[in-house]
């Protein structure tokens, strides 16, 4: 009984748009051809940098490979495929567990073949080697960096509390007091809730706990910030 003939996406990519891909596909069909698949699909991304982690061809391959739609993935070259060794893995690992194989032409990678698959493992494991050099460094330039006394991080900004306060007394909003302090609307909001559920209690534990709570909660929001603003001078930093 003949086996099934097996069905080939081809992709190929040109970085900028006055660039054809003429080439690579004239290549890869011929590939098809003398391996007697099917060509069920041609993805080219034109003009789009290999860099680019969202390319509208190679997005379009990937749902058809969840839908089965094809068997082998070639392109010519695996750089023209993937933006770094850690994407084709990713790349190849997601082929893998979905029964596809993946071929590289001018590298000589062929998932359907013994020697493929070693080739596989060795880009698997250099890739392995390669992120964890990354958070090496990383970690290093950090640590070298706060020895130095350096910030990590963002930038920190101070909030002045005391003139959140004043600016809600003189009647402005939140949104008012955020876009005026250059701060996010939930800093001002948080701030200004923490301070005036304490000056409730401190109101509270000052006219004696038993049957007070009621009355200085309802007092009115001017005096209640009224109190706020007679505690001492407190900055909070905000991320």
């Amino acid at each position: 009984m003949p086996s099934a003939v097996r069905r080939v996406a081809l992709y190929a990519r040109v970085s900028t748009s006055d660039q054809r891909a003429d080439l690579q596909l004239h290549e890869l069909r011929r590939l098809a051809e003398q391996r007697g698949w099917k060509v069920v699909g041609e993805y080219v991304d034109e003009g789009y940098s290999g860099t680019k982690d969202r390319r509208p061809a190679l997005d379009r391959l990937m749902a058809d490979a969840q839908r089965g739609r094809f068997d082998i993935v070639a392109c010519w070259r695996f750089d023209r495929f993937a933006r770094s060794v850690r994407h084709l893995v990713v790349a190849l690992d997601d082929f893998r567990e979905r029964g596809i194989d993946f071929i590289s032409m001018n590298e000589g990678i062929d998932t359907s073949t013994a020697a493929g698959r070693m080739v596989f493992s060795v880009i698997g494991a250099m890739a392995a080697y390669e992120a964890d050099a990354i958070r090496e460094r990383t970690r290093a330039g950090i640590a070298a960096a706060r020895r130095r006394g350096k910030h990590i991080g963002r930038p920190e900004r101070r909030f002045d509390l005391d003139e959140a306060v004043q600016l809600r007394e003189d009647g402005l909003s939140i949104c008012d007091i955020a876009a005026r302090m250059k701060v996010a609307r939930s800093i001002v909001h948080r701030a200004l809730s923490v301070l005036s559920r304490k000056s409730l209690g401190e109101a509270a534990n000052d006219r004696g706990k038993r049957g007070l709570s009621d009355r200085v909660t309802s007092r009115p929001a001017n005096e209640r910030l009224r109190d706020i603003a007679s505690l001492r001078r407190r900055t909070i930093s905000s991320p």
